[in-house]
């Protein structure tokens, strides 16, 4: 164990860190405990699950040592064995390699996005296979024949993300596809004869190109303006299957003809199909679908076309799925909104299913902990905005507790019903969340998600306001205190409910959120070229549209602040560089109001480390009490 986690486990056990809340509210007529940040961080989270080549052992991600690191997990059951001890870059684990243990990896520099793919050995020495040190790496996927695996790279050029295959007898690259149009890649072909390419138009809709290996000949398998994804191609090589929205406002499942042209409808739901692909040999076709903010698999047997029949979670929805190359085992997650996802396997024959993982802290009752639920409320022009509401227990008439708006990233993100430590730990202390699925979030058909287009910080920003006048109605909310959170775009969105409608909100919660767009359009990172465009076309291009987004970005109008403020930043984002968190908290510092500010110099986008997010959530909880609950003003009043 890490010398700090054995710390923060001392001070735990020191305080009894379980403790029953002030008005001793009840849920199941049992005492609702509240619990430390420490505690809440003592969850686990796993991510991913490869299979060894003899299917006895899975690979999977997980922050037990406090950062992310590579796992062995027996298929049949037993505690995880670290095999990669990184204590400073996180580790994410990738894929055994197809005849033997070897495990590929991918590592950043603490948060910097420039991803390098390694290999370790049997011998647990570990290579890097892409060295360059400027250069950033992406895997794509092994070859059908398993004698080698495809990724992009930038050594060429840092915009243009070119396409190579690596040997793995040899660990010899061999550049095949030179990408000058700065497309984004979507797959290859089991017989190696075509591959597919992607252009994006904006941020919705996009071209999508087969490219023959053979003649270097480009066929244009999109048709009139709308999304096309590629999903999977059919074992034979025969057959393109992919996702669009032509037509129609949900993305459905298309299986086109190579060899004829010819397209047919395959699949469609009432949400959008997310992905779709098929087990090795094809015998199961696995389908996600985003139904009202949560994954629905389901996985058919293709030749009798019915659907495998899973055991039901009572408090849990399967939400992503891997078949082994024998098509005999799936290891599946199942995960809550107050459930941290847990890994499952399952066997197709005997129908049997085993959970390998216990992801929640053993000192958290899960039944101290809320589940969300879908709500929907009008917002100020009528249109019908959907959100993941979380209602604490001890909140009632006699007790209203304060709420917070919680926005999405993005432009485009969704809030989801997943677990959200954070956002448990804000509720278990008495904070109702209402997570905002405004206007421009994806998962709601492609109309709601183009209506912010060009409009960021105005209506979208006005659904927030409307979600918290819902929050207000509500008998059990303290009207009188209600702040607003979120992170990137929502972080963005905080600070211009604060700048735009600087009496809406009582606090403001920034974490890492865009503050100069004219900044940060200019200054993304090199490596989303093929996206730069289509990010323009939503947001505006900084040489063209100046004016838009200098009214829009906060900074600008940060003399309009008159509430606290908190930011939270990552010294290594190469999405929103530090100095946008660092100018707008000198701008609030000038108006006399309360900011704090908290940096992480080893974070970039996202806080990944328990030790940094103990930290900041923690720091986030005591803001809130002393600006938003006003703990001490009630003290004194007592």
């Amino acid at each position: 164990m890490k010398p700090y986690l054995l710390l923060i486990a001392s001070i735990a056990l020191l305080l009894s860190s379980c403790q029953s809340t002030p008005d001793e509210a009840a849920k199941g007529g049992e005492e609702l405990q509240q619990y430390t940040i420490e505690q809440f961080m003592g969850n686990t989270s796993y991510r991913g699950g490869a299979f060894s080549p003899d299917e006895r052992t899975l690979l999977v991600t997980s922050d037990a040592s406090g950062i992310f690191n590579a796992y062995a997990i027996p298929v049949v059951g037993g505690e995880p064995t670290a095999l990669t001890q990184s204590d400073s870059s996180s580790v994410y684990a990738i894929s055994y390699f197809p005849e033997d243990e070897r495990v590929l990896f991918r590592m950043d520099d603490n948060g910097n996005e420039i991803f390098h793919l390694f290999v370790q050995g049997l011998d647990g020495q570990v290579t890097a296979l892409t060295p360059d040190s400027s250069a950033r790496a992406s895997f794509y996927g092994w070859a059908r024949d398993e004698k080698s695996f495809y990724y992009g790279y930038t050594k060429r050029n840092p915009r243009l993300t070119d396409i190579y295959e690596m040997d793995i007898e040899t660990m010899t690259p061999k550049m095949i596809y030179q990408n000058d149009e700065a497309y984004s890649f979507g797959g290859i072909s089991g017989d190696e004869q075509y591959m597919v390419l992607i252009n994006p138009i904006n941020t919705n809709d996009n071209e999508l190109f087969l490219y023959s290996f053979a003649d270097e000949s480009m066929a244009k398998i999109s048709e009139e303006q709308a999304k096309y994804l590629p999903a999977d191609f059919s074992v034979d090589s025969k057959s393109l299957y992919y996702l669009t929205d032509a037509g129609a406002e949900f993305q459905y499942l298309m299986r086109y003809d190579i060899a004829t042209g010819e397209r047919e409808k395959i699949l469609e739901a009432d949400w959008d199909i997310s992905y779709a692909y098929f087990s090795r040999d094809g015998k199961y076709r696995v389908v996600g679908i985003n139904q009202d903010g949560q994954t629905v698999v389901e996985v058919t047997d293709v030749e009798s076309g019915k659907a495998v029949d899973f055991p039901a979670f009572e408090n849990g929805n399967i939400t992503s799925v891997n078949i082994s190359d024998s098509e005999e085992l799936m290891r599946f997650y199942v995960g809550s909104s107050s459930s941290p996802s847990n890994l499952h396997v399952y066997n197709f024959e005997s129908g049997e299913h085993r959970q390998l993982t216990d992801a929640l802290n053993p000192e958290i009752d899960q039944d101290d902990l809320v589940t969300a639920e879908v709500v929907r409320y009008e917002s100020f022009d009528g249109l019908e905005i959907p959100a993941i509401y979380y209602k604490p227990h001890q909140a009632s008439p006699d007790n209203p507790v304060p709420a917070l708006v919680w926005v999405h990233g993005g432009p485009g993100g969704q809030s989801r019903q997943t677990y959200r430590p954070l956002i448990q730990y804000l509720a278990n202390h008495g904070y109702a969340v209402l997570a905002v699925n405004n206007r421009g979030s994806s998962g709601y058909g492609k109309t709601f998600y183009r209506m912010d287009d060009r409009r960021h910080g105005e209506e979208d920003l006005k659904d927030c306001v409307w979600g918290k006048k819902w929050l207000a109605e509500q008998t059990y909310i303290d009207s009188t205190k209600i702040g607003i959170i979120g992170g990137s775009y929502g972080g963005f969105m905080v600070m211009a409910a604060l700048t735009r409608t600087p009496e809406a909100f009582d606090v403001g919660v920034d974490i890492f959120g865009v503050t100069n767009w004219l900044r940060t359009l200019k200054s993304i990172p090199p490596w989303w070229e093929s996206f730069k465009d289509a990010l323009y076309q939503e947001m505006g291009d900084p040489a063209q549209d100046s004016v838009r987004l200098y009214n829009i970005s906060p900074l600008f109008h940060a003399d309009k602040i008159t509430k606290p403020v908190m930011v939270l930043q990552g010294a290594q984002d190469p999405r929103v560089l530090k100095v946008e968190s660092d100018e707008i908290v000198a701008a609030v510092k000038e108006n006399d109001v309360p900011v704090e500010y908290v940096v992480f110099e080893d974070e970039g986008h996202g806080f990944v480390k328990k030790e940094n997010q103990i930290e900041a959530y923690g720091k986030i909880l005591d803001f809130l009490d002393k600006y938003l609950k006003k703990e001490e003003e009630e003290e004194l009043k007592g």
